[in-house]
């Protein structure tokens, strides 16, 4: 076990979100989304360690814009589909934040792997 020297924001889908998500492909009724289905399509992203929450509060406001287009992203890659304005209201419409102070990993295995994110990692994430 190995203490990362991060900390770590879990974002999930709102209910919003969810709105956003179903009028993509409209459909009737019982083929919509819900929340239920997408209860573990929630993100975690490592942060800078975080000991206040002025800081986190802070570090969120200044970092909402990307975080907000990668959970759109996720679910929608032609931007012009998405919400016209990409604010901190819609960030905070969309999608529920939970901060945790430690990130911890567990696998004593295999070592940490850095790679860059981008459009292609994404969408073989999805295929799995």
């Amino acid at each position: 076990m190995k203490l990362l020297n991060r900390s770590a924001l879990s974002v999930k889908p709102t209910q919003a979100f969810l709105d956003w998500i179903n009028s993509l492909e409209p459909t009737i009724g019982d083929d919509d989304l819900t929340l239920d289905d997408v209860d573990h399509e929630n993100t975690v992203y490592l942060i800078p360690e975080m000991d206040t929450p002025e800081a986190l509060q802070a570090f969120v406001r200044e970092r909402y814009v990307e975080i907000l287009e990668s959970e759109l992203r996720a679910w929608e890659e032609d931007e012009r589909q998405w919400p016209k304005t990409l604010d901190w209201a819609l960030f905070q419409r969309f999608v529920q934040v939970e901060h945790s102070y430690l990130a911890v990993d567990l696998d004593d295995e295999a070592p940490l792997e850095i790679a860059e994110l981008d459009d292609s990692l994404m969408m073989e994430a999805d295929q799995d």
